[in-house]
This record gives structure tokens, sequence and C-alpha cells, in this order.
């Protein structure tokens, strides 16, 4: 189930493992993530390229986009 969460709640999802996933283009990952992502383009998520995931942990997928 989706849901919003602020700093805090990441914070503490990520003291108990949770995966943390940015979705924007590669180039944006390289450029600036959150320490401890994973870089899953949206564009070229599927079955194969979320493989990389545990499937058993908690994942929080995360784009930052101003526009």
């Amino acid at each position: 189930m989706a849901r919003a969460i602020d700093r805090e709640q990441l914070r503490e999802l990520m003291t108990r493992g949770v995966q943390l996933v940015e979705v924007l283009p590669e180039k944006e990952y390289a450029e600036e993530h959150l320490p401890g992502a994973i870089s899953l383009p949206l564009t070229k998520l599927d079955r194969e390229t979320a493989a990389v995931l545990d499937s058993p942990a908690p994942v929080v997928v995360y784009c930052w986009d101003i526009a």
C-alpha cells in the first residue's frame, strides 16, 4: 500500500532495513541521490531490474521533481 512519509519516518524505516529506491533517470541519480538509495529508473523498471531488491524487505520509492 502506497503512502507518503516524512523525513523522520524515513530515518526510522532506514534503521529497520527498508530498501530506498530512486526512480528518476540514471543521470539525475548520479548527480544527487539520498544516501543508501538504489537506482531503478521508472522507464526501465520491470521484473528483471527489480530482481536486485530483497523481496521480503519493505521498499520506499521516491522521486524528486519540481515540475
